[in-house]
């Protein structure tokens, strides 16, 4: 049987987040409520498709710097739909983040709630 071979990525956006599976099994997930910043980053590197042109690549990050790197070629209307639900988010913003980044970042969006304190602990 001769198919189509499977695409590199696989991106599934909820309500509970957004989740990106790679092909060699790894995944990357992180829940929309702890998302805290969102950037647009442009590589002209070597993993660019076709080796021309400028890759973007939406990444959340959560409080602890860890995220989710979401190609903008895997993206569709309920991503950007799921982004504007953030406080404050703007798609203008984004679209002339995605229109001037070259092999850089622009963060478009932080979160506007101050980090969460740790709750101080009291021992007997």
């Amino acid at each position: 049987m001769h198919g189509n071979s499977p695409p590199d990525t696989y991106v599934y956006v909820t309500e509970e987040g957004v989740t990106r599976h790679y092909a060699d099994g790894s995944v990357d997930a992180l829940a929309w409520e702890d998302v805290v910043e969102v950037r647009v980053v442009g590589d002209s590197g070597e993993g660019v498709v076709g080796g021309k042109g400028t890759e973007i690549l939406y990444v959340l990050l959560d409080r602890d710097g860890q995220g989710c790197v979401v190609p903008k070629s895997a993206t569709d209307g309920a991503f950007l739909t799921r982004l504007r639900y953030l406080p404050d988010f703007d798609l203008d913003r984004l679209s002339a983040a995605v229109d001037a980044v070259r092999d850089s970042y622009v963060v478009v969006w932080r979160s506007p709630e101050p980090p969460s304190a740790l709750p101080d602990l009291e021992y007997d």
